[in-house]
């Protein structure tokens, strides 16, 4: 079941790139293939193409991950924190979820959750306080979906922070987000 729905999200992402990329492909030059092949990229997108973040916040307190475009709310989601979600994360293991500015920087389709999208913790801030600390600073801070083999009942998923410091979302939200932004979007993690 859970390789049909990734199949569906996969499917789902391919469609709508090519519906973005469709007047690109339009064009009357043909090939003696076919009609010439343009690639993928925003600049070749047409207007009826879903909007796209270029910003990230994530206000830990209200958790609330919010995509903006031009300072305009696009979407906001629920979401769950770390176990430790008070505080910025300073070392591996500490359960908490960093603050601070990133970026998303790796998209992984095949994680141990539904769909994600790994955030550029540890910044040289949080690398320089670690090594003063005598700490590891940590990794793997991603946003995503629900584990892919539940370990608990879904509501205890649905009502507490459970993450060890990643930002986790519904499975359907986490669709929106992974189709909604691009690597290297700035994520700003505020308290």
């Amino acid at each position: 079941m859970r390789q049909a729905v990734r199949t569906l999200v996969l499917l789902a992402t391919g469609l709508l790139v090519a519906a973005a990329v469709q007047p690109a492909l339009a064009d009357p030059a043909m090939t003696s293939q076919g009609p010439k092949r343009v690639a993928y990229t925003p600049s070749t997108a047409s207007s009826s193409a879903l909007p796209t973040a270029d910003r990230i916040v994530v206000h830990k307190a209200d958790r609330r991950l919010e995509l903006l475009r031009k300072g305009e709310v696009l979407r906001s989601y629920k979401v769950a924190l770390g176990l430790q979600p008070v505080g910025h994360k300073e070392r591996s293991g500490d359960f908490r979820t960093p603050e601070g500015r990133y970026t998303l920087n790796r998209r992984n389709p095949r994680s141990d959750f539904f769909l994600s999208i790994q955030i550029s913790y540890p910044n040289d801030a949080d690398l320089k306080n670690a090594k003063q600390n005598g700490w590891e600073a940590g990794g793997s801070i991603m946003i995503h979906g629900l584990p892919n083999v539940l370990k608990r009942d879904l509501t205890y998923y649905q009502t507490r922070d459970w993450t060890d410091g990643c930002i986790a979302v519904s499975n359907s939200d986490m669709v929106e987000i992974w189709l909604l932004t691009h690597d290297n979007t700035p994520i700003e993690i505020l308290p």
